[in-house]
Order: C-alpha cells, then structure tokens, then sequence
C-alpha cells in the first residue's frame, strides 16, 4: 500500500522573500495589528504587490519597444499617484508612466479607481440585509477602510436596476399549480408627504413542486381591480392555466381571477376567515369559538362541515350572531379543498406559505421608517428576494405524494406539463 505524500507546509521565507519586509510583517502580527482596513497588514502587503505588478508591466512594456522593428526610445517618465478602492481597504498606488504615453496597464487600468475585489457585492449584500446607505457607509470604513459617499454607494444600487426590469419582464411557465396571492405594505415618501404602498405578492408553486416569485409589483392601496391588472400581466408574460389560487378575503377577489383564469379554483384563506371571526369575540371565549371552528374546516368532507357549522350556530349564534354569516356567504371559496386528498389540502387552505415570505422580507425592513422613493424600495425587496432565495425558494412538502395525487385529480390537465 502506498504512503500518502505529505504535503510541505510553505514557509515564512517562501510567502515573503524579502527579509526585510518580512521581519516587519512578523513584528506587527505579534502587536496583534489589524489585518484589513486602513494601515491593515495584508491592506499594506496588497498595496506593494500592486505598485509591484504595475512595475513589472511597465518594464515589460519598454523591453517589448526596444526589441521592436521601429527602434523606439520610450523612457519612463515619473509616476501619478491615486488612492484605490479594495475589499482589504483603500491602497496608495503609484501607477509608472512612460513619456510616449503608450503604456497600458492590466492588473489595475489607467482611469480604475476600486480593484476587482468584492466592493460591490459587499455593498449589495449590507444593502440586501436591511442596511441604509449611512449604516453601509459606516460599515465599509469601520470593517475595510474604506471611504465612499453615499452617492457612490447609490449609484453601485442602481446598477441592478436594468436586472429588475428585466427580472420583472421575463417569460414565465404556462402552467402553474398554485398562485398564492396576498400584499404586504410599505411607508414611501412621495411629494413631501410620507404615504401607504401596497407590494402585491405572486408566489407561485410550477409543477415539479418548485415554489417561485413571479414579479414584483407596487400600488397605492391593495383592491380587487389591481389585482385583475396583475393577472393581466402574468397572462401575458405566459402564464395559460393554473389549478388554484389562494387568496383573503379582500372584496372582488374572486370575480378578477374568474374572468383572466375562469377555470382556476379558488381556495379562500382559513387561517384568515377564523382571524376575521374571532376579532371581536370575548378573550374567554376565544378558545372555545375556535375549537368549534376547527370542527368545521378539519370535517372529512363538505357534508359534515355544514353538520359542524350548524352545530357551531346553535352554539354560537346567540351570542356572536355576526359570525356564522360570514362563513355562509363565502362558503364555497372556504370549503373549496374540501374536494381534494390530504396533500393537495395542506398546500391550499390556507396563505401561510406566503405570509411566512412576507416575514422573510419584514424581519430585514422592519427599522425602516420609509423609503425614500418606490425605486429604493424596489431595490430593497428585489436584493431581499435575491440574497434569502435558500428561505422561500424550496420544495413542496411531500412533493412526490402531492404530484401523484394532482395526477389522479387533474390528469392530463396537470401530467402534460411534468419534465
């Protein structure tokens, strides 16, 4: 059996030849100085490996000119200085310059002012988290030394701009098995008044149980017609057919997606319609209320719910007579996953998966008082969505289960769309 080679460790002398530079290095790892950031260590040893590169491309230059045809005399005449920007901090360079003026450096070009070392995706990712253009000032001169204004930390934001809109217009999938519509609000400032936005969500789940964003969309107020334009906008973007949506109980709902997806079935949110009933039961009543609810909507089949609903009547009606109303006049949308099997019912009856996204973007906007504009906050959601796809981007629960069970329900409707 063969030994396995070790492997030589590199030594001090061959990282640092020169003795000199590396007795410094070893001096001030020992006085524990910083690493990175202005006057850092390694920010220092970049600066000399850079100055050094752009001295060995300049000498290269000028050999190349002398061993040429043309017989040039090119010299080197002096140097410019300017300051850099790099994930390890701000860098003196030194750049050498020739008198012909022909010279052209490579590692870190004539009119570079940041070195291709992360910056940017620094600045995106702090953005992405939640961090305003100050908190990511401070972060950058605090952690790398380096110095940038807030109108430079903007323009680096816009630059994914052209990405959203493109992001926004894509082409999606025909076929979607589940669309989970919902709107999560904002604070804008607007013609110096600071005012409510509606972000409308469309998350959506494709048929190979991949849960997706479809687009991102900004209103005044959340209302039924807004909606209708955002199906409008799905439908031509590709959408043809989904099996169902899952909405609250906002007033038009159901009449917007019955006329751009007339044979879509629409599952009408639980989880909100028991909120709703409850709002202004007793606080002691409230477990026994709910415990009777839930008698309803965990019923085998749509013949013992209404069994379990009268019940809850003849219980209840005396005393919160404004509740079972409610259940009556929606009773359709509400029992609606009452038709299908257990998989299929735990992905519909309820908006939960949606409002756990909305959480995602909350717990990183929730110190923001308001925007400065709707674009900044389009940015923010859009880096939000971008930088936490691990978190909402998943799988369904039981995928496997679920597809053999929409197969048997739907049939060609839904197989013909499977990979």
């Amino acid at each position: 059996m063969l030994k396995k080679r070790r492997t030589s460790t590199p030594r001090m002398e061959d990282l640092i030849p020169d003795p000199v530079r590396r007795t410094e290095v070893l001096s001030r790892l020992y006085n524990n100085d910083s690493l990175l950031g202005e006057g850092g260590i390694f920010t220092d040893m970049l600066q000399s490996m850079i100055n050094a590169a752009l001295e060995g491309e300049i000498d290269y230059t000028l050999a190349s000119d002398s061993e040429s045809d043309t017989g040039s005399r090119n010299k080197r005449n002096g140097y410019t200085s300017k300051q850099v920007r790099s994930s390890a901090g701000t860098l003196d360079i030194r750049p050498p310059r020739d008198r012909d003026g022909v010279h052209e450096p490579v590692i870190l070009k004539k009119w570079q002012r940041s070195l291709g070392t992360g910056i940017d995706e620094i600045i995106l990712s702090l953005y992405a988290r939640g961090q305003s253009v100050e908190d990511v000032r401070f972060q950058l001169r605090q952690l790398y030394g380096v110095e940038l204004s807030a109108g430079a930390i903007s323009a680096v934001t816009d630059r994914i701009i052209p990405e959203i809109n493109q992001w926004q217009n894509r082409q999606l999938l025909p076929f979607y098995a589940i669309i989970y519509l919902d709107a999560i609000h904002f604070k804008v400032r607007q013609d110096g008044r600071v005012i409510s936005k509606a972000f409308y969500t469309t998350y959506a789940v494709d048929a190979s149980g991949q849960r997706e964003i479809l687009g991102l969309y900004l209103g005044d107020s959340e209302g039924a017609r807004q909606w209708g334009l955002i199906l409008e906008d799905l439908r031509k973007r590709g959408v043809e057919d989904v099996l169902f949506f899952c909405i609250d109980g906002l007033a038009g709902f159901k009449d917007v997606i019955e006329e751009v997806f007339p044979e879509s079935q629409i599952q009408r949110c639980i989880v909100h319609m028991i909120r709703n009933s409850v709002k202004y039961v007793s606080y002691k009543d409230i477990r026994a209320v709910c415990n009777d609810l839930k008698t309803i909507y965990t019923s085998a089949n749509r013949e013992q719910a209404a069994v379990a609903l009268a019940s809850f009547r003849l219980t209840w009606d005396k005393k919160y007579k404004e509740i079972s109303p409610k259940w009556i006049a929606c009773w359709d949308e509400l029992m609606a996953f009452m038709d299908y099997s257990s998989n299929i019912r735990r992905l519909i009856y309820t908006t939960n998966p949606v409002e756990g996204f909305h959480r995602i973007i909350r717990k990183v906007t929730k110190t923001k008082g308001a925007w400065s504009s709707e674009m900044a906050l389009l940015k923010q959601i859009y880096l939000t969505i971008t930088y936490n796809e691990k978190s909402w981007k998943k799988n369904i629960f039981n995928r496997l289960d679920t597809k053999r069970e929409l197969i048997d329900q739907f049939g060609e409707r839904y197989s013909k769309h499977l990979g």
